[in-house]
């Protein structure tokens, strides 16, 4: 066992504020693992939701586990020391339960490497009884789980907070020992869905068939919590070792009333749901305790009815504001100035669409007009660094919209660079364009993602153009990674042999040339209408709609073709 790696977690723990760690014994056992690095998994709010959730429980002891940085990963390789949780310091294969908390689907790569390193088998087929029972949840396993499916002996289809009670009362009334009754009985609650419990057929890359055995539902419903005010959703945890280190989080809301065609958010969490005005108050008044920034977090923020009373209230405590999202339609003066007292030099718009008719194509519901209306805002209240989010490669996207998004951003400088001028000051707009990636449960999840070739040649041509503009800079995330994240967004269960080769290679490129199914097809093609989803094991009661949207946003098409 390494001494090193001890240390660091009791350095890391020490540095914590907001919670004392149990002690071992007579508990049922659950590590909480977070497959990213402890920067990562401590800032968000769903992971330290759970977390507390479990540890309000007096039988049970929850710990929690990160993926190891690039120097404790050699430490362990090293040392061949087990992956250790952080607060007891014990072997991940000890815990009774293993719980995956996953946000986002390129984090289903770390899951293999986290079995490695903790010498448990990852194919939930190979594990004995003597192994840990393991199961997920999180905002990724609510849109597909189905390449990780495998790994899982259990996936929670929902909101912990619905969740949890009932699977816990069942783990209390049969225990876990006797593995396939104890998932035979969990497979009857909402929200639950066993794996090994469906027989999946394939036809080269497309889903042939689904069948439900022992009893398990055909789909699983998605399960919400009806009532936010039930339960906050905050930082409990605090330290210095994340990005939000100097802000308490508080989430306001949950879900987006607007229902956007590229974007998950609007559609997973319906129906849109805001925490009442006094419970944002008192949670408030706890945070400004323990840190002077309260930062604002959900889908729709500045959607919130009470927004606007909500962010005075914190300023009149003494507080400062941060906020996650900001609708450029909902943007006021005095919105602005709250931004402005709480120090912000700079604020973030999303566009999304670079044209008009892009704009509509996604129904942002936004033109023109009230993109430069915010940006005039802003600029009126001395805020010249602005942020603007683009999404590239959406569905029939052509050099001319690439052209208007230009001319829209050179209007914008234009703006900036005469208030600079009289302010005698500099101003920067800073362009953040993201490739299109196809999600489910959206409108556009038949719709294929654009090849990275050509996504390649639309940044080429942005970055030239930007290059010619003083005071605009770019910066695109990777059209390889947008690749990746379409692959494990659209692809089925047959994926659990690419992660695994991608764990054993170090890398996922390589680990794609050699997959039996063409991960191009997968990624590149759009899906017939009437095809059956790799996720449609999860129940949606939008389906009609998300077909509906579809043919609204292309109505020249009556189904889609695949390419």
């Amino acid at each position: 066992m390494s001494w090193k790696i001890i240390e660091k977690n009791r350095r890391l723990l020490s540095r914590e504020e907001g919670f004392s760690p149990k002690r071992r014994g007579g508990k049922l056992t659950v590590c909480l693992v977070y497959p990213n690095r402890y920067a990562v998994g401590m800032s968000n709010l769903g992971f330290q939701s759970v977390h507390a959730l479990l540890n309000e429980e007096p039988d049970i002891l929850c710990d929690r586990a990160f993926l190891p940085d690039a120097d404790d990963l050699r430490e362990y390789r090293r040392s061949g020391t087990k992956l250790l949780s952080l607060e007891s310091g014990e072997p991940l294969g000890s815990y009774d339960i293993i719980a995956f908390s996953v946000s986002f689907e390129n984090d289903y790569l770390n899951i293999p490497v986290i079995f490695d390193l903790a010498g448990i088998p990852s194919l939930a087929s190979e594990r004995r009884p003597a192994h840990p029972l393991v199961m997920a949840g999180g905002a990724a396993l609510f849109l597909n789980p189905e390449p990780v499916a495998d790994f899982l002996d259990l996936v929670c289809v929902g909101e912990g907070e619905e969740l949890l009670q009932p699977l816990l009362e069942l783990t209390r009334a049969e225990g876990i020992v006797e593995r396939e009754s104890f998932l035979a009985q969990a497979a009857r609650l909402p929200g639950i869905y066993i794996p090994a419990l469906y027989d999946v057929s394939y036809d080269g890359v497309r889903v042939a068939g689904r069948r439900a055995g022992h009893g398990a539902p055909e789909q699983v419903a998605r399960l919400m919590m009806a009532d936010p005010d039930r339960r906050e959703s905050v930082s409990g945890i605090l330290t210095p070792d994340t990005e939000f280190s100097d802000m308490y989080l508080m989430e306001v809301s949950r879900g987006c009333p607007r229902g956007c065609r590229f974007c998950a958010a609007g559609f997973i969490y319906l129906p849109y749901r805001q925490r009442s005005l006094d419970e944002l108050k008192r949670q408030a008044v706890e945070g400004l305790a323990r840190r002077g920034k309260i930062g604002l977090v959900g889908a729709a923020v500045s959607d919130h009815r009470d927004i606007g009373e909500l962010c005075r209230f914190i300023l009149e405590q003494g507080g400062k504001v941060s906020v996650s999202s900001l609708r450029i339609d909902r943007l006021d003066d005095g919105m602005i100035e709250v931004l402005k007292a709480s120090g912000h030099k700079t604020v973030a718009l999303a566009p999304e669409g670079g044209s008009q008719r892009m704009r509509d194509l996604v129904r942002k519901n936004l033109t023109e007009e009230q993109i430069l209306a915010a940006c005039d805002l802003l600029i009126g209240h001395d805020i010249l660094n602005l942020k603007l989010y683009f999404i590239i490669g959406l569905p029939t996207e052509t050099m001319d919209d690439l052209e208007e998004m230009g001319a829209l951003v050179g209007k914008v400088r234009e703006r900036v660079i005469t208030a600079a001028k009289k302010n005698r000051r500099l101003g920067e707009i800073v362009l953040s364009v993201n490739p299109f990636v196809p999600k489910p449960f959206t409108p556009l999840q038949w719709c294929g993602m654009e090849d990275t070739a050509s996504l390649e040649k639309k940044l080429k041509y942005l970055q030239q153009a930007v290059g010619k503009l003083s005071n605009v800079r770019l910066i695109a995330e990777s059209p390889k990674d947008a690749y990746l994240q379409a692959l494990l967004s659209r692809g089925d269960r047959r994926l659990s042999a690419f992660l695994l080769r991608s764990a054993e290679l170090g890398s996922w490129k390589r680990a794609a040339r050699e997959f039996d199914v063409d991960t191009d097809l997968l990624v590149y093609r759009n899906i017939p209408l009437d095809e059956t989803l790799p996720w449609d094991v999860i129940g949606s009661a939008g389906v009609d709609r998300l077909r509906r949207e579809y043919l609204e946003a292309f109505p020249r098409r009556e189904a889609v073709i695949v390419s």
